[in-house]
């Protein structure tokens, strides 16, 4: 996806400098070409000569060099790169940038650049949670930057919270995803999600739940998102998920079951990813059961949100669902077409480890109700995401 392009790697100055310098190879690895710019605070942590090496071009560093008099080098870099990473961004360039500052090589090179910008954010947490942090983030993305949402994980203050580096994959997943994005696609719609495995209380501690992790959900309001969708996401998951997608957490199936229903009369789509629990216990003890020899439960069917959904839809609006199978695939996917009201069924098999449940990929095979179907290989979730919403907004387009 990234072969043949020409990307601009600006490099700020915190501790996760030197992560840069993986992510740099990682993107040649792609097949860009990479040139790299630093700030000053940046040359602290990582020596300019490693990123010169790397990418076989020299580092820029200096506003004001001199050494090239025919040509500006940071209006010059600018207009080299079709795409630009500032990676790690600390809260100091994303503030400079939201507001227009340009001080530096780096600050005035992003000033002058006409393509979206991606930032990866890296800092403490306290600093990435702070009010003019985030006023600053839903600046850029409201001049169409695109600004990861941050790992959670062990800090360089020594201990837990969100403002990790993100993982290397992830990175080149949702950049690669900006690169083949069009905008246009979705502009104007409103779409639902729903992501995450469901919890049923037994009791105050215990829970009855599955292996869903949200991923998939989480990648499709991503997607939705950069095709210009307007996004709610109705979620049992903490996973990171762009700062432009509406967000609602939820855990049993019928706190879902109320928040979908209530969004989903203003949406044009609801996706339901989510893996919603078939039971809940008919009863919930208020105490903690105490451990027993034997233990029976009796269960309750949960409310069918896609079938539910798909009875009350009004004209023009579309539902689609999920079948996790691990059996029949194709059969069953056909039988909750019909027995569902939906207009699409994206089936996977769960009975394979490397793909389906609490993994980062997945293979699926989507169905429509015309008898139309459409499989997509074995891919990262983020890459199938894409790939589920461009189909969605064409079938949508022909209004099927």
């Amino acid at each position: 996806m990234l072969e043949g392009k020409k990307i601009a790697l600006y490099v700020t100055g915190g501790i996760s400098a030197y992560k840069a310098v993986v992510l740099l190879r990682e993107l040649i690895k792609q097949g860009a070409s990479v040139r790299v710019a630093m700030t000053d605070h940046a040359t602290e942590f990582v020596a300019p000569l490693t990123f010169s090496v790397l990418s076989k071009h020299p580092v820029y560093t200096d506003t004001f060099d001199t050494s090239q008099p025919d040509s500006i080098d940071h209006i010059a870099l600018a207009d080299w790169a079709d795409h630009s990473i500032i990676a790690p961004a600390t809260a100091n360039i994303l503030s400079k940038v939201a507001n227009g500052l340009a001080d530096d090589f780096v600050s005035t090179s992003l000033i002058a650049t006409d393509h979206p910008l991606f930032f990866v954010p890296a800092m403490n947490n306290k600093m990435y949670q702070n009010a003019a942090t985030q006023r600053n983030i839903k600046q850029l993305e409201a001049d169409d930057h695109v600004v990861m949402t941050p790992d959670t994980g062990f800090l360089a203050e020594g201990y837990e919270g969100k403002g990790r580096f993100p993982e290397y994959g992830r990175i080149i997943d949702e950049f690669t995803q900006l690169v083949v994005s069009d905008r246009t696609l979705l502009a104007g719609k409103r779409f639902v999600i729903t992501a995450g495995g469901t919890k049923e209380y037994i009791d105050p501690v215990r829970t009855l739940t599955n292996k869903s992790s949200g991923k998939m959900g989480h990648a499709l309001a991503d997607a939705a998102t950069l095709a210009g969708a307007e996004v709610t996401l109705i979620t049992t998951s903490q996973l990171p998920v762009s700062s432009l997608v509406d967000v609602i957490q939820v855990e049993t199936a019928e706190q879902m079951l109320d928040h979908t229903t209530e969004a989903f009369q203003q949406a044009d789509t609801v996706i339901m990813a989510a893996a919603v629990s078939d039971y809940r216990p008919e009863n919930i003890s208020e105490q903690k059961i105490k451990k027993q020899d034997h233990l029976t439960l009796e269960l309750s069917l949960n409310p069918d949100i896609l079938q539910l959904l798909g009875q009350r839809k009004k004209e023009g609006q579309f539902t689609i669902g999920f079948a996790a199978e691990t059996d029949h695939l194709e059969q069953y996917a056909q039988d909750k077409l019909t027995k569902k009201a939906a207009d699409m069924i994206i089936a996977n098999d769960v009975s394979c480890q490397d793909q389906g449940f609490n993994v980062d990929q997945n293979e699926v095979t989507i169905f429509t109700k015309e008898g139309d179907r459409k499989h997509l290989p074995l891919n990262s979730k983020t890459a199938l995401a894409r790939d589920i919403i461009a189909f969605v907004a064409e079938y949508m387009k022909e209004g099927k």
